[in-house]
């Protein structure tokens, strides 16, 4: 039986709505963390069975915490499972720190980026290319119905970078305007495909009809060892609007032949022979 704290943690984790793979990773393994402090023995290798069920359930589309429960051995020693949970949380840092130097050198001064939803990793390659000087302006979705849009709108405001916020219905519109495309990924698939925040895929088939080349930023972490794209469950929440019920599937599926690169830790991956 998982103590009472680690219940909490993940259904903070479940009823997030702006936040997305890497910090549901993150907040995994510090599940982890405390679970090393809560408990021993049998009683931490039951409580660590248990995880492995319940933390991907958390969210099912994401890859991520499929690949934490598979870092983290089922032992009865809390040192070891305290010193694998840093170790992941160290890559989950690293991790985003290379691609945000590697992306960082696919924009250059004068570009115009159009992207969707909230990605910590594109946060990390905009931040990384306002680090080194170049001078450019980002296209943002409100990204409805939670509008993470609006959260990486506040993040741009304070490193200074020019931003535009549309709505999700301009994407063919703006599109146009763009350079280059970047988004997240909350799933990369063997086949290649990329999961993320619905709306991905209309984005990446106007860019494709505009000659904009579109790239993913993702953690080797958010890859899928074992599913294809039609194998992923696309989790859907209630919604509802003036008293009519809306559907709200959170994730799309973008096929690898929209994505002219991902962009990882291990550098730029042309899907899907290099996954």
């Amino acid at each position: 039986m998982l103590p009472p704290k680690i219940r909490s943690l993940l259904e903070d984790m479940r009823v997030e709505r702006i936040r997305g793979a890497s910090w549901m990773a993150q907040k995994g393994a510090e599940a982890y963390l405390l679970l090393a402090d809560l408990l021993e023995g049998n009683e931490l290798k039951n409580a660590l069975q248990e995880m492995r069920e319940e933390l991907p359930k958390v969210n099912p589309t994401m890859a991520s915490l499929y690949n934490l429960v598979r870092f983290i051995p089922v032992t009865d020693d809390p040192y070891l499972l305290k010193s694998r949970a840093e170790e992941f949380l160290k890559l989950i840092h690293e991790a985003k720190k290379e691609i945000g130097n590697i992306g960082s050198e696919l924009i250059d001064n004068g570009d115009v980026v159009i992207t969707h939803s909230f990605s910590s990793a594109v946060l990390e390659v905009f931040a990384s290319a306002k680090m080194k000087g170049r001078s450019f302006r980002v296209i943002l979705t409100e990204s409805a119905p939670d509008f993470e849009g609006l959260a990486l709108a506040n993040e741009l405001s304070a490193l200074g970078i020019s931003y535009e916020v549309i709505t999700d219905a301009q994407v063919g519109l703006f599109s146009k305007e763009a350079t280059l495309a970047l988004v997240g990924a909350d799933n990369v698939t063997r086949d290649g495909a990329v999961i993320n925040k619905a709306g991905t895929y209309p984005l990446a088939l106007a860019c494709y009809d505009n000659s904009v080349p579109f790239y993913v930023a993702a953690e080797s972490f958010k890859f899928h060892p074992e599913l294809n794209s039609g194998d992923v469950e696309l989790v859907e929440r209630p919604y509802a609007r003036n008293g009519h019920r809306v559907r709200n599937i959170l994730f799309d599926v973008t096929p690898w032949k929209y994505i002219r690169g991902i962009i990882t830790e291990l550098g730029i991956l042309v899907p899907p022979k290099e996954i």
